[in-house]
């Protein structure tokens, strides 16, 4: 059905807000308390609201609380990774109501079959997918991946022809977590620069996701590396030379007999390499590494963790000259590990104008909360009729 203007507001703050009374719709919504009255009616008798409740104040007074009806619907956002997926099922007001998350067993598709079967029978209004690809916009069509691996990795997924499908950059999405309830809250510009096995950039701009002509605004995989005289540029070269796998190979080639076993994982360097003492502002283990009794690849690790430091700086200056972002938030597998803080700190005051740089808050789940928080909007939306990203 198809809503009045007035109900709609105040379905959109009543969503937001999760549960409220008549006055608190009215003042959020800006809209007088009898126009409230009307279109809380026409969303009750719409199973969009329901009653849940009574708020008691002063002088004995109570009020009638709000909240979503059954008939709002829910919304669903896929973490679709490499190797790992995560599903999670929510209420338009972004409660979560179930969840299902998988290394290959089962498979994507069967988690997200679990969830769907787990949520309750009102429309499923909206799905996102963040994948690990630029999410192309062509013609005016939705945005799908630019791979045909992904692509086909997303049509596996097997959903519903009814539920409407939004595909998006997982860095993107994991960027809109960081904004919304992670490092860089109360920032409306910022730049979310991901290190891992693969490096990415979520671009903020006046709080809006920048995405680029193509959809792929902060591929920063794709500058130009080497840049020097008498070599050419390799296509994606900069990803492969700062991804873990590089990490790992230059630290294998360079690992002595007396060093110990060589790490096999990222993370098996970077344990490593803490497990070494107290860090200097560069991310060089100070004196207390190399005491006596300390395993011997302890200062070989430090110094490939401080190295990678540097060169993650020496990334983040890049998109300080082009973004200016003032803040950079640290993520990914690699990026977010709090060793890497001291020497990009220090690389950025070297090379670029003052430029804030922290670690992720929202951990492994960046991706799926910004995927939720894109699904709620979109599933808002539906209801509504309205208009606008919600990034």
């Amino acid at each position: 059905m198809q809503l009045t203007e007035s109900a709609g507001t105040v379905f959109a703050v009543l969503a937001d807000a999760g549960a409220a009374t008549r006055p608190q719709l009215a003042l959020r919504a800006g809209l007088s308390k009898p126009t409230v009255s009307t279109a809380v009616a026409e969303l009750e008798s719409a199973g969009l609201a329901a009653r849940s409740g009574t708020s008691y104040g002063g002088m004995g007074r109570s009020a009638a609380v709000y909240g979503l009806g059954r008939a709002a619907g829910t919304v669903l956002a896929i973490d679709l990774g490499s190797t790992h997926t995560e599903v999670r099922g929510c209420a338009l007001d972004g409660t979560v109501l179930a969840t299902r998350s998988t290394d290959g067993d089962p498979s994507p598709r069967e988690a997200v079959r679990a969830v769907l079967d787990s949520l309750p029978g009102a429309m499923v209004r909206a799905a996102v997918i963040a994948v690990p690809d630029v999410a192309s916009v062509r013609d005016g069509a939705p945005p799908r991946p630019a791979t045909p691996r992904v692509a086909a990795a997303v049509e596996a997924l097997e959903l519903p022809p009814d539920i409407p499908v939004h595909v998006e950059n997982n860095v993107n999405c994991a960027a809109l977590a960081e904004l919304h309830e992670g490092a860089a809250r109360g920032r409306d510009t910022f730049g979310y620069l991901q290190v891992g096995y693969g490096i990415g950039l979520g671009l903020v701009v006046g709080g809006q996701v920048l995405r680029g002509a193509n959809g792929a605004a902060g591929e920063i995989a794709r500058l130009p590396y080497p840049w020097a005289d008498g070599r050419d540029s390799v296509h994606e070269g900069l990803e492969a030379y700062a991804g873990a796998r590089s990490l790992l190979r230059r630290a294998e080639a360079a690992w002595q007999p007396a060093d110990g076993p060589c790490p096999r994982t990222a993370e098996e360097l970077f344990a490593l390499a803490s497990a070494g003492g107290a860090s200097s502002g560069s991310g060089v283990p100070t004196g207390a590494a190399r005491t006596a009794g300390a395993p011997a690849g302890q200062a070989r690790a430090a110094e490939f963790v401080a190295a990678h430091a540097r060169e993650v700086g020496r990334l983040a200056a890049a998109v300080a000259a082009v973004l200016d972002p003032g803040l950079i938030v640290l993520g990914g597998g690699i990026g977010a590990n709090p060793q890497l803080l001291p020497g990009v700190r220090a690389e950025l005051a070297r090379l670029s104008w003052p430029t804030e740089a922290v670690s992720s808050m929202v951990g492994e789940s960046g991706t799926v909360a910004g995927a939720t928080r894109l699904a709620v909007a979109r599933g808002v939306r539906t209801v509504t009729g309205g208009e606008g990203s919600g990034h």
